[in-house]
C-alpha cells in the first residue's frame, strides 16, 4: 500500500476543507480543481503549485509547504475573484485543528484504522503495522498574501491567488 506524501496529504485536507465551506461553495459551488476540465465552468478555483521543503529535526520528520489557491473569473471587475481568494483565506488561515481532523479522517478512510492504545494500525486486509510513522500533524497553516489582478491572456476576467504556507510534522502514533 502507497501512502500519500506530505503534498498529496495537504492537498486531499485543503480540498476536503474549502469543499466542506459554506461561503466558497456559495461562490464556486463544487468547482474546485487540480486540473480544470477544458470546457470549465465559471467561477472556479484550483490548486496552484505546491512546494515541499524537508524540516526534519532529531525527534521527528516533518515539512513546510508552499502552495497556492487560484480564483479565476470571467465577469467584469475584480469583485468576484476578490470574494473567492477571501473565503478562501477565511476558510484556511489557521486552521491547523481542522487541517488535522481531515488528514486523520482521509487515512481511516483510505484503510487506515486506529486502536484504542494507538500503537496499532489495522489495513482492510487485516494486516498489522505496529509503530508506524502515520500521523501527519499540521502545527502551522498561514495565508500569507492574497493578490487579485486583471487576466489579461483572455481580455477578460481577473485571476485572484491565496498564497500559504503549512508546517507538517509526522509523529508516532
Amino acid at each position: 500500500m502507497i501512502i500519500d506524501g506530505y503534498a498529496l496529504s495537504l492537498q486531499k485536507a485543503v480540498r476536503a476543507a474549502l469543499l466542506a465551506d459554506a461561503d466558497l461553495a456559495s461562490l464556486i459551488s463544487t468547482r474546485l480543481y487540480d486540473e480544470p476540465p477544458e470546457n470549465v465552468t465559471y467561477p472556479y478555483a484550483r490548486f496552484g503549485s505546491i512546494v515541499a521543503d524537508t524540516d526534519d529535526t532529531d525527534g521527528s520528520l516533518g515539512s513546510v509547504l508552499s502552495f497556492t489557491i487560484e480564483a479565476y473569473s470571467r465577469v467584469t471587475g475584480r469583485v468576484e475573484a476578490s470574494r473567492i481568494v477571501e473565503a478562501v483565506r477565511a476558510a484556511l488561515h489557521r486552521q491547523e485543528e481542522t487541517l488535522g481532523s481531515l488528514m486523520l479522517a482521509d487515512r481511516v478512510n483510505t484503510g487506515y484504522m486506529l486502536q484504542e492504545n494507538n500503537s496499532v494500525i489495522l489495513l482492510e486486509n487485516g494486516d498489522k503495522i505496529v509503530n508506524t510513522d502515520i500521523w501527519t500533524n499540521p502545527i502551522e497553516l498561514i495565508c500569507n498574501d492574497y493578490f487579485v489582478e486583471r487576466d489579461d491572456a483572455v481580455g477578460r476576467g481577473y485571476t485572484g491567488r491565496a498564497l500559504f504556507t503549512a508546517m507538517l510534522e509526522t509523529s508516532k502514533t
